[in-house]
Order: C-alpha cells, then sequence, then structure tokens
C-alpha cells in the first residue's frame, strides 16, 4: 500500500491552551503571595477581573458567531483577566475590573478579530485606558505591610469591593515610584528619599510596599519567568532586551547624578518591570515574529519606561512603553527580517555553484 507523502512542515507539541495554563501556573505563587498580602479584597478582585473576562469572551464570541466552547476555554482570555488584574490596585472597586476585561477583550481583542489579530497588548492597553479615564481609583494603594496586622475579614472585604466603604488613610500609601518622584522633583537628595521611605532592596523583592498587585513579588514573578523560559513557552529574547533598556541608563545617570536618579536596582524591582519583561513583553501576539526583533522590541520597552517614569509626568510607564512599541511591532518585522533559505539577507538570490563532475566521489 503507498504511504501518504506529508508536506515539508515542521511540527511540535506545543498547544495554544497548555502553553496558556502553563502561563497561569507561573502567575500563581506571585499570585497566592499578594493575596497574603492584601487580604480578601485582594481576592475578589482576581475573581471579578477571571470571571468577567469569560464573560466578555464568550459575550463577544457568539456575537462574531465563532465557536464559544473552543475558544472560551483555550486559556486565552484566563490570561488576559489574570494579567489585569495584577495590574491594578488591590484594593480597586468592583467596576473597575468589569470595565478594564472589556476593554481588554471586548475592544482590544475582540474587534481586532479575536486571538493572534490584536496590536495591542490587551492588559496593558486596558490599563493605560483606565488610568486616564479613572486616574483616582487607579492610584488608590495599599501599604502591604500595615495590612498583615489588620486584613479586613470577608464580609468587609466584600464591601470594599463592592463600593460600600472607603479606603482608610491608614491603608493607603504611595507606592515607591511615586513618592520618590514626587520628592526628587521638590530637590530632595535621593538618600535622605529612601532612608525616609525605609527603603530596603530586600522589601523590592518581596513586595513589602504599597503597588498593583503584580508587584507583591519580583522574585516570585522572576522565577514564574524562568519556569515558562524552561519549558520553552516564551524566549529569553525579549525579557534580556527589557531588562537592559531599564537597567543601562539608570545605571549610567545614577552614576554620574547619585543624589538625584535611583539606581539599576530600584528601577528594576520597583513597579511591574519585572512582571512586563516575563509575562508582557514576551505575548507571541503583539510582539516581532524574529529573535533579534524581539531584543530590540524589548530594548525599547525598557527604555522608553525609564525614560516615562524619570522625565514623564506619570511614576509608572511600563504599560504606556509597551504600547509605544506594540505600535512599532511592524515596522521592526520589516525591516529585521530572517534571511530566506537560497537567498542574501537583502532578499536577492544566493549565486549557483556549479558541481564539477566526479567531485565528491
Amino acid at each position: 500500500m503507498k504511504q501518504p507523502i506529508h508536506g515539508p512542515h515542521a511540527h511540535s507539541e506545543a498547544r495554544l491552551p497548555v502553553m496558556m495554563y502553563q502561563v497561569l501556573l507561573a502567575l500563581t505563587p506571585a499570585t497566592l503571595y499578594g493575596f497574603w498580602l492584601y487580604g480578601w479584597p485582594a481576592f475578589s478582585l482576581w475573581l471579578i477581573c477571571l470571571s468577567s473576562a469569560l464573560v466578555w469572551e464568550a459575550v463577544f464570541l457568539r456575537m462574531f458567531n465563532k465557536p464559544v466552547k473552543t475558544h472560551l476555554f483555550d486559556g486565552s482570555a484566563l490570561v488576559t483577566g489574570w494579567l489585569l488584574a495584577l495590574c491594578l490596585p488591590p484594593w480597586a472597586p468592583w467596576w473597575i475590573a468589569v470595565t478594564g476585561t472589556f476593554l481588554a477583550v471586548a475592544m482590544i481583542k475582540q474587534i481586532f478579530g479575536g486571538l493572534g489579530q490584536n496590536v495591542f497588548n490587551p492588559a496593558m492597553a486596558a490599563r493605560v485606558m483606565l488610568l486616564i479615564a479613572f486616574p483616582v481609583e487607579m492610584t488608590q494603594w495599599v501599604a502591604p505591610d500595615q495590612q498583615l496586622q489588620q486584613r479586613p475579614a470577608f464580609s468587609a472585604s466584600l464591601q470594599q469591593s463592592f463600593g460600600q466603604a472607603e479606603l482608610l488613610d491608614s491603608y493607603s500609601g504611595a507606592t515607591l515610584l511615586d513618592g520618590v518622584k514626587n520628592r526628587l522633583a521638590m530637590d530632595e537628595p535621593l538618600s535622605e528619599i529612601l532612608k525616609g521611605q525605609d527603603y530596603t532592596w530586600l522589601d523590592t523583592l518581596t513586595g513589602l510596599h504599597a503597588g498593583s498587585l503584580g508587584e507583591s513579588s519580583a522574585l516570585l514573578l522572576l522565577l514564574g519567568g524562568l519556569f515558562l523560559l524552561w519549558r520553552g513557552v516564551i524566549t529569553w529574547q525579549a525579557p534580556v532586551g527589557l531588562i537592559l533598556g531599564l537597567v543601562v541608563p539608570a545605571l549610567l545617570l545614577n552614576r554620574m547624578y547619585p543624589e538625584a536618579y535611583p539606581g539599576a536596582l530600584f528601577h528594576l524591582l520597583t513597579g511591574g518591570a519585572m512582571l512586563a519583561a516575563w509575562f508582557i513583553v514576551t505575548d507571541p501576539v503583539t510582539a516581532p515574529a524574529t529573535a533579534s526583533g524581539r531584543f530590540i522590541f524589548g530594548l525599547g520597552c525598557g527604555v522608553l519606561a525609564y525614560l516615562i517614569r524619570t522625565f514623564g509626568n506619570y511614576p509608572e510607564g511600563i504599560a504606556f512603553a509597551v504600547m509605544l512599541m506594540n505600535s512599532a511591532v511592524p515596522v521592526i518585522d520589516r525591516y529585521v527580517r530572517p534571511r530566506i533559505y537560497g537567498r542574501s539577507s537583502k532578499g536577492q538570490p544566493l549565486p549557483v555553484q556549479k558541481i564539477k563532475t566526479g567531485e565528491g566521489l
């Protein structure tokens, strides 16, 4: 019996749901640690983000006549909702989560054509739009070191999440990026600012400072990223590019003006740098197709984030930087392309070498 001849396609064991659920697994340790730091309100926010992301996904899949069951449980909506939850203040009200998932799933993902067609990273784009539209709710932070001693009960957390209780001043606190930036603008020396903030690199590594749920632990986020790297879900180019883009200018300016610009470790361990490095810029849909292109993409994200943090009006620039570089991906893909077999790097056919009769026999 004649055997069927298959095309010369590369086969892989990778499947979309498997990859997505490995991303969720990698996010789990940092998320659980965030629940421990911020209590039941953070868990409620996370749960609302995941459930509303699934609801919006199902609604728009049905609207566009796509198979709901097939696409709903591929894990992409869960990843979007989970990442958005990590980008929000831990005690944000429920409607921020619902509005954010609508923007991420409906406006950024489904309207552009669904998974694989969106131009911008859904979680980052939703965070930027929420920050511009609702600046007060998006900048109400909780200080976890105080929260460790006064966690609200489950019933009280529901009142906080559903807007029936106001955030107490004793719980609130500015992020490190915000506090340092504001005091540097008043010409205070950096050493005095960090001393007043009781800043230690260990606190930033373990998340013991006010910030979003995704800033809970740079160490656990790093371990999650290394797990994805080990599993082959992501590649190293974009994370390394972002880290270098953030660290190199911080090192240079801190070396020249140590009392005016924080150092590399400060920028790397605060804000959403580690979350973005391992879980945002590694998004295969909104990043360049080539390895060198992904490195350039990550490098641009890091440099832009540093410039926005240092010279812009916002203390955190990761989301803005990612969106700007998402828009530059077509340009990167145009000029950074792999060489086609049989052609030069410029696309010209390579000369054919004639083989002499009997050569190699």
